[in-house]
């Protein structure tokens, strides 16, 4: 009967633990100045994978949400990122994406450099957040502003 008991005991344990480290990460990454909105890569299939955004300094980190990964999922530099589209949420995709008034598909380069394109659905506050953090470029550096003469 103790034997029972201890491996429900470790059972349970091995399915706590993993629970408790996906909720402690979520509420830091929000508490540090994340942001909730959902992201894919694969546009052709409604891959859609809710995650915490933040803006750290020049970069975009995006983390998933049911990662046990300590550092970000996708990260993307504010000068190298672009958005190529803008449209409202599929009516095949709200079901996946329930509290997105936008997705934007959005082209840049990740940490090593290569060409990364990404698509983010969010809210209208959160939108508008992305799109001044992305405007705020310093002159001089990306998007086109010319450096002041």
């Amino acid at each position: 009967m103790e034997l029972i008991a201890a491996i429900v005991g470790v059972l349970l344990l091995c399915l706590v633990v993993p629970l408790v480290w996906l909720a402690v990460r979520r509420v830091r990454l929000m508490r540090n100045g994340g942001v909730d909105l959902c992201l894919r890569r694969r546009f052709a299939v409604t891959d859609w994978h809710f995650g915490v955004g933040r803006y750290e300094g020049e970069r975009f980190a995006w983390y998933r949400l049911t990662s046990f990964r300590i550092g970000a999922t996708v990260v993307m530099d504010r000068a190298d990122l672009d958005i190529v589209d803008r449209r409202p949420p599929h009516r095949s995709e709200e079901f996946a994406i329930p509290m997105a008034v936008e997705v934007l598909r959005c082209r840049g380069r990740d940490a090593a450099g290569r060409g990364i394109d990404v698509e983010l659905a969010m809210s209208a506050g959160v939108r508008t957040g992305f799109m001044a953090w992305l405007e705020s470029t310093p002159p001089g550096q990306g998007h086109g502003y010319r450096e002041a003469s």
